[in-house]
């Protein structure tokens, strides 16, 4: 996504910094995440692996549901 520069200068934002970004009405809203948290423990005790397993396993039943059907 490019930033026009007047609003990165105006925002203090700079290549890499992160920004959170929210639905505000009709428009999309943004400001610079205050702190980046890292990325190591992020997601510790999360089962992403099984998530993702169990998301494909759904996409595999939906396609099969759909070749079944023609």
């Amino acid at each position: 996504m490019v930033i026009p520069q007047q609003l990165r200068v105006e925002l203090g934002i700079h290549p890499g910094d992160e920004v959170e970004m929210w639905l505000d009405g009709d428009h999309v809203a943004l400001r610079p995440v205050a702190e980046a948290r890292p990325l190591r423990g992020r997601y510790r005790g999360e089962d992403l692996v099984g998530d993702l397993m169990a998301e494909r396993r759904s996409e595999v039943e939906r396609d099969a549901a759909r070749e079944a059907a023609w």
